[in-house]
């Protein structure tokens, strides 16, 4: 009989309890949506915190691999900021910055060769550096300046070399020694003195090739300038293509290929391009090849134990002169970038000599960094033939450094590559050949004279 006031004091219960559990149970979902929403928005906060930057790059060897690492550290030490390498191809490289630059998007920061070409669109960094003076001094003035708008004004900081570049010769010795022939000794043996004895070599050992240039107007600079051209008028800061020196080495590189002292797939099948002669060197093909510092670290690699090579002095031209052609790569910022203090600490670490030691090491590239070199940099390999091209500094010429760093040199390397080309192909003769470059570089300097001026 009691059973009934019972059954409903339980049902009684039962719907308390339920009421109570449904009030926990949505006062917890509302708990945790907000702090989904707290984490979201801390997370939001740290990416906000997190400053992204991109480097357009293209990769030479193992650099992108040492740079990366190098980066990894600056990260580790540097949270807040992340580094991207962006990688494209080298022969794209300059088309892809131009293009972005013109669209209002440059990368933050770039490796680039073509330094002229992009002469105040950089960033300067001086205003974001922490020690800006130790940053300048550690780097070869003529290099700067290369970067920086003519006219002797502007006295901006807008990167450093990562890399420096000096066009050189390499011998295959193995072949000299074959042959019974010594190699010449000393730092004033000539153009003609080599050509000679390689001619021999090659003869004598049943090689294919004596002698090779890269197909780049910027590797027959040098050699011309050797033979008495002067291709830029420090008077007036324009080409001077016609001149003895010029003609002279011309006709001596179309005299290789009528003998059959040269790969004609080089210079004239080369398809309106750059084209290295490096794989014929490397295949044991060539007896002397004229190209660049930047080699040793490919053919380190590549050449192994399958015979000796060297890197030898920059021959010398009848008028006394033994100069190449400086070069290299440097890491710039650009004017574009939203984030100009950070730029400023990845480039004030990449530029340091702890860094650049390192990271010229581990590439195995000639560093333009001045401590560096004073210091001496542990190349774990071929350090002799760094040392060769580091004594062939000094003799590059002060025309050759004021033409690497013009803001047309790109015009006047691929006009000079092009029309040498043709010529060399029998396509037109050498006072054609001239005719068309000047013409070139005369329309540049007719359209933006505020780029051709005088030293």
């Amino acid at each position: 009989m009691n059973r009934r006031p019972m059954a409903h004091a339980e049902e009684f219960h039962f719907e308390k309890v339920s009421k109570m559990f449904s009030r926990k149970f949505f006062r917890l979902i509302a708990l945790l949506m907000v702090a989904a929403l707290m984490f979201g928005a801390l997370g939001s906060v740290t990416r906000a915190q997190t400053v992204e930057l991109r480097i357009l790059w293209y990769n030479d060897g193992n650099e992108g691999e040492v740079y990366r690492a190098a980066l990894d550290k600056f990260e580790a030490a540097n949270p807040g900021i992340k580094v991207t390498l962006d990688v494209v191809g080298f022969s794209d490289l300059h088309n892809i910055l131009q293009a972005n630059i013109e669209a209002g998007t440059p990368p933050d920061m770039g490796s680039i060769t073509q330094l002229g070409r992009f002469q105040g669109r950089y960033l300067d960094l001086r205003p974001y550096l922490a020690d800006p003076e130790a940053f300048e001094a550690n780097y070869p003035e003529s290099f700067l300046n290369w970067l920086r708008v003519p006219g002797g004004q502007d006295k901006g900081i807008y990167g450093f070399p990562r890399s420096v570049g000096v066009s050189g010769p390499f011998v295959n010795v193995t072949l000299f020694e074959q042959a019974g022939i010594p190699l010449p000794e000393g730092d004033k043996v000539t153009w003609a003195e080599w050509i000679d004895l390689a001619t021999k070599v090659a003869k004598a050992t049943n090689t294919p090739y004596a002698v090779a240039i890269d197909r780049s107007g910027h590797r027959t600079f040098g050699p011309m300038m050797s033979y008495g051209a002067q291709i830029l008028d420090p008077a007036t800061g324009r080409f001077t293509v016609d001149s003895p020196g010029f003609r002279a080495f011309a006709q001596e590189m179309k005299r290789w290929h009528d003998e059959g002292l040269t790969p004609k797939e080089v210079w004239i099948g080369g398809g309106g391009a750059y084209r290295a002669a490096k794989e014929y060197f490397v295949n044991g093909e060539l007896v002397f090849y004229y190209s660049g510092s930047w080699q040793i670290s490919a053919f380190t690699r590549e050449i192994g134990d399958a015979f000796e090579w060297r890197a030898v002095p920059q021959p010398c031209g009848e008028t006394g002169i033994c100069g190449g052609m400086p070069g290299g790569t440097a890491l710039v910022a650009f004017a574009g970038t939203k984030h100009p203090q950070e730029v400023a600490k990845v480039m004030e670490y990449l530029a340091s000599t702890e860094v650049n030691i390192e990271t010229s090491a581990n590439s195995l590239f000639l560093t333009g960094n001045l401590k560096a070199i004073e210091q001496g940099v542990p190349y774990p390999a071929s350090k002799e033939q760094f040392d060769v091209f580091l004594s062939n500094i000094p003799k590059l010429t002060e025309q050759g450094w004021r033409l690497q760093g013009h803001p047309f040199i790109d015009i006047i390397n691929v006009e000079t590559r092009d029309q040498l080309g043709r010529y060399f192909a029998g396509e037109i003769d050498l006072d054609e050949a001239i005719r068309r470059l000047q013409a070139k570089v005369d329309e540049a300097c007719d359209n933006e004279p505020n780029k051709c001026i005088p030293w």
